[in-house]
């Protein structure tokens, strides 16, 4: 296979994480669970994917960028939202080799202390009226739990049955890609 086929693999599957997290965004925002002070985002899930693969960065960072130009914080949250994501993704990434009984154990806390503390901020950010300190605390507390049970929660077991299926192993080796070597 060529180097332009491969990158463009790359970009491919990238690009099927960001639409995966879109369409599941959309269906919390749907539940009334996506853009609020009250969060749990079911593409959430996904940030465990930066384990097995560095093409989950970039295709988290984009899928949430295109999540939130539906958010009613605007911009703040378009831009400051999907660097967070890409942050914590990259970060998840470099967490994955400290593990419990082969369980990355450590990779889904900056999702969760992003988006706990991130989230808060932009909502803060987008609406001065509500800062204070009893807000703040809520909503890093809300977010925070909404986070947890997404990334932990549901995340752990989607990353034991992804491991499990060997389903990133099945992509490198069948088009001939090292996506778990790339960063």
């Amino acid at each position: 296979m060529s180097k332009g086929s491969k990158k463009l693999i790359s970009i491919a599957y990238a690009s099927m994480i960001a639409a995966l997290y879109v369409v599941l965004t959309l269906i919390s925002a749907s539940l009334g669970f996506a853009y609020s002070g009250v969060q749990l985002r079911i593409s959430e899930v996904l940030t465990i994917l930066p384990v097995f693969s560095p093409l989950a960065i970039p295709g988290l960072a984009v899928g949430c960028l295109i999540a939130n130009l539906a958010s009613p914080f605007g911009l703040v949250d378009i831009v400051l939202g999907s660097i967070f994501t890409l942050i914590s993704a990259f970060l998840t990434r470099k967490l994955r080799k400290i593990k419990i009984k082969g369980i990355p154990i450590l990779s889904p806390l900056p999702p969760v202390l992003f988006g706990s503390f991130g989230v808060s901020a932009i909502i803060l950010i987008a609406s001065p009226q509500l800062l204070n300190w009893e807000t703040l605390c809520f909503l890093s507390i809300s977010i925070g739990l909404g986070q947890f049970f997404a990334c932990y929660i549901l995340g752990i077991p989607l990353f034991i049955i992804l491991n499990k299926l060997k389903i990133f192993d099945f992509i490198e080796k069948e088009e001939g890609l090292d996506i778990g070597k790339y960063g």
